[in-house]
């Protein structure tokens, strides 16, 4: 499922918003289009599929006008909240992945902004000259996401310039927007993390479940303090795949043609050794073909992968053949690991990981 890119697609969404007076779009929900104010909230981690496969247990969410639209390609965070902070497509502001090569041969984790040595790079890799759009059209509205967050890579390079304010426990988190509302903020954006989080860690179980209500409370709460005239707008970044142990280790013909490893489990980027770019993507489509969707960094951009053509500097910082999973598994790096096993995944191209929410309700 290749992104609608400038449609029904997270990177037009802020746009559609800021500009709905003047043109909304028909994909963007009614009660957004004529409200004084607007707030925009992001439930990461939560797709269209997992949503209706759970509406009785979402019943606010349930009974949004809206529908699904698509995230951006790869289907992972680091990459889609760009595009939806700065109405462009990844291949407009250059953050194309979870963990993208950068001065030759280092690997950059964007949400952490660290090396692959787990360096702070904020000196060595600059975010505001790695993405150099400007968010929200240069409006700065207010931004109601994790306290912790503040001063990071990540937020500097894809929330420069906002009024940032910082959460700890979601009942402040709804505070905050109320307040901002009550002093007339015309469009507020904020950010909850739990629906991914609790995804990756225990998968789609019983758990999630239990996250996915506590979300829909979350999003009646918001409602709850909407002044008159005021909608809130409820969008996600991407969906899931529950993998479950299903972890792939690269072939032993295709790693041995390999010399670096980024991207994420289910859009996992290979660099070939020097002078081994075509026997890489040969043996990559022979070995693991039936897993994955396999293109070279030049099939995917003609495909329209990520909205447009790369310039020099941003094709560099991906690698030469990518594997985007089809199947529920995830490509192996032993480079790409942390503090918990995901069991939930998500960043390539099925249906379940793009297709996401866009719902709106007013007070």
């Amino acid at each position: 499922m290749v992104p609608d890119y400038g449609g029904a697609c997270v990177d037009a969404v802020v746009p559609a918003i800021l500009g709905r007076r003047r043109a909304a779009p028909p994909w963007l929900p009614e009660p957004a289009v004529q409200a004084a104010q607007v707030v925009l909230l992001v439930l990461d981690g939560l797709g269209w599929d997992q949503l209706t496969a759970r509406a009785d247990l979402a019943p606010t969410l349930t009974a949004m006008a809206g529908g699904p639209i698509t995230t951006v390609a790869p289907s992972t965070t680091a990459t889609a909240l760009t595009s939806l902070t700065t109405g462009s497509a990844p291949a407009a502001h250059g953050v194309v992945g979870y963990r993208v090569r950068v001065a030759g041969t280092e690997v950059l984790n964007i949400l952490r902004w660290r090396t692959i040595r787990g360096e702070d790079a904020r000196e060595i890799v600059p975010p505001e000259t790695f993405q150099v759009l400007e968010p929200f059209a240069g409006t700065k509205p207010p931004v109601v996401t994790r306290a912790e967050f503040a001063g990071s890579g990540f937020t500097r390079a894809h929330l420069a310039g906002v009024e940032f304010r910082g959460w700890r426990v979601t009942s402040t988190m709804v505070a905050s927007v109320g307040a901002l509302l009550a002093d007339r903020a015309p469009f507020v954006y904020a950010y909850y993390d739990g629906v991914d989080k609790v995804a990756h860690e225990f998968g789609l179980g019983s758990l999630y479940d239990a996250e996915v209500i506590a979300a829909d409370r979350l999003v009646a709460d918001v409602i709850d303090v909407l002044p008159p005239g005021a909608a809130l707008v409820v969008v996600a970044d991407h969906g899931q795949v529950d993998v479950g142990d299903g972890v792939v280790a690269l072939e032993r013909e295709v790693s041995e043609l390999t010399g670096l490893l980024s991207g994420e489990g289910r859009f996992r980027w290979l660099h070939a050794r020097p002078g081994c770019r075509d026997r890489l993507a040969d043996a990559a489509r022979r070995c693991h073909g039936d897993q994955a969707w396999v293109r070279t960094r030049e099939e995917a951009e003609a495909d329209g992968w990520f909205g447009g053509g790369l310039a020099p500097e941003i094709a560099g910082r991906l690698g030469d053949v990518v594997l985007a999973a089809r199947e529920p598994l995830a490509f192996l790096d032993t480079a790409d690991t942390g503090a918990i096993r995901l069991r939930s995944r998500h960043g390539s191209l099925t249906r379940e990981e793009m297709l996401v929410p866009l719902l709106a309700a007013t007070a």
